[in-house]
């Protein structure tokens, strides 16, 4: 069984930095996706950054471009989200999500997925 867990949420000020870590388990992960989407109160959950383990390419939306990063260390199994220059709406529950194949924007399409990790920048 795949488990994800996520750390490295908390309370920023705008403008502050903030780095997400998932950790999965369970399986090897040989061509998988990981991806970290959102979802603020009252909002549906939105895709924020996604990396394929084997080759480390990357996708982002277009509200997180240059300023958000996302890495992997394979030996770990662990997915990182730096987050730079943050501002208040980027306040949301992370979550971070796994799946077999190619990167898609789509939750729908993930199989796997953490507890979620707040995130609060305050203004």
């Amino acid at each position: 069984q795949v488990q994800l867990v996520e750390s490295g949420g908390g309370l920023v000020q705008a403008g502050g930095s903030l780095r997400l870590s998932c950790a999965a388990s369970g399986r090897t992960f040989s061509n998988y996706v990981m991806a970290w989407f959102r979802q603020a109160p009252g909002k549906e959950r939105e895709f924020v950054a996604s990396i394929t383990l084997d080759y480390g390419s990357t996708s982002y939306a277009e509200p997180v471009k240059g300023r958000f990063t996302i890495s992997r260390d394979n030996a770990k199994n662990t997915v990182y989200l730096q987050m730079n220059s943050l501002k208040p709406e980027d306040t949301a529950v992370y979550y971070c999500a796994a799946r077999r194949g190619y990167s898609t924007y789509a939750p729908r399409l993930y199989n796997y997925w953490g507890q979620g990790t707040q995130v609060t920048v305050s203004s």
